[in-house]
């Protein structure tokens, strides 16, 4: 196995980690608890979990999905946060190291960390606006922080410092048109066209994908949310994990998006 397999290997287990932590910011945050005090414990019977309770996957299966001490079910959602942002980190990882072939130095580690923190925070919001239908402000402006941080990684890295200020730009850019325009829909259809949240999001987009980046990120997003719109019909749709989703596949397939449309436009 070579070095960025056996990298990639490395960044799966370490985001089944992480995944692990986001469950509790996820389970945690909307409630306005506090997500480092207590220790974990099982929401129904209180009780603290053991270390070998907290195994990221192999806990909940050894368990069978059930508390070790109540035996009351334990929810699908918590292997599949886990398991989902251990894929997630293995994904980018082999994406920035091997496609992109980001220099494998101590700015690129730091790059690969935001990158990856920054997804992380989407899928969490995710996770939470498909519960609540509203996202908290603390994990959206810590993905957003985390979308620039890399950013500035990255101009730390080439020495091109235009990076991050283009990167800011795009993001202000992003998060202000987003915001006139949904300020315009409201007041023509005297409805709320779009949550504050969504604004922030918007600007995390742009500042991991550019403008053009951005746009088709967009475009993604409300293809994929067509046929869930569809089948809700007066239903609430929640659209944070479309734009995440919209955003990573961009962010994912960059190159051969931006060839499409280049051969699109000259023909």
């Amino acid at each position: 196995m070579d070095a960025l397999w056996m990298g990639a290997l490395g960044a799966f287990v370490l985001g089944l980690m992480v995944g692990s932590f986001l469950n509790v910011v996820i389970h945690r945050t909307p409630r306005g608890e506090n997500i480092a005090w207590p220790g974990s414990h099982c929401p129904k019977c209180g009780e603290s979990l053991r270390w070998y309770h907290n195994v990221p996957l192999l806990s909940w299966m050894a368990l069978r999905g059930r508390c070790a001490f109540c035996h009351a079910p334990i929810s699908v959602r918590y292997p599949l946060v886990e398991l989902l942002n251990a894929l997630l980190w293995g994904a980018l990882w082999i994406d920035i190291f091997g496609i992109r072939h980001t220099p494998f130095d101590g700015a690129g580690i730091v790059y690969f960390l935001l990158i990856a923190a920054t997804f992380s925070a989407l899928l969490a919001l995710s996770m939470i606006d498909f519960e609540f239908f509203a996202v908290p402000d603390s994990v959206n402006f810590f993905a957003l922080g985390t979308a620039l941080l890399a950013a500035g990684a990255r101009a730390w890295q080439t020495g091109d410092w235009s990076i991050a200020r283009d990167a800011l730009l795009a993001a202000v850019v992003a998060a202000g048109g987003l915001w006139l325009l949904a300020w315009l829909i409201g007041k023509a259809t005297r409805k709320e066209a779009m949550g504050g949240a969504d604004v922030i999001v918007a600007g995390t987009m742009a500042a991991l994908l550019g403008p053009l980046g951005f746009f088709v990120a967009l475009f993604v997003a409300a293809l994929l949310a067509i046929v869930p719109s569809l089948l809700a019909r007066d239903t609430m749709v929640p659209f944070v994990p479309f734009l995440s989703l919209g955003t990573l596949t961009v962010y994912l397939l960059e190159g051969p998006i931006l060839r499409l449309i280049g051969a699109w436009v000259h023909g």
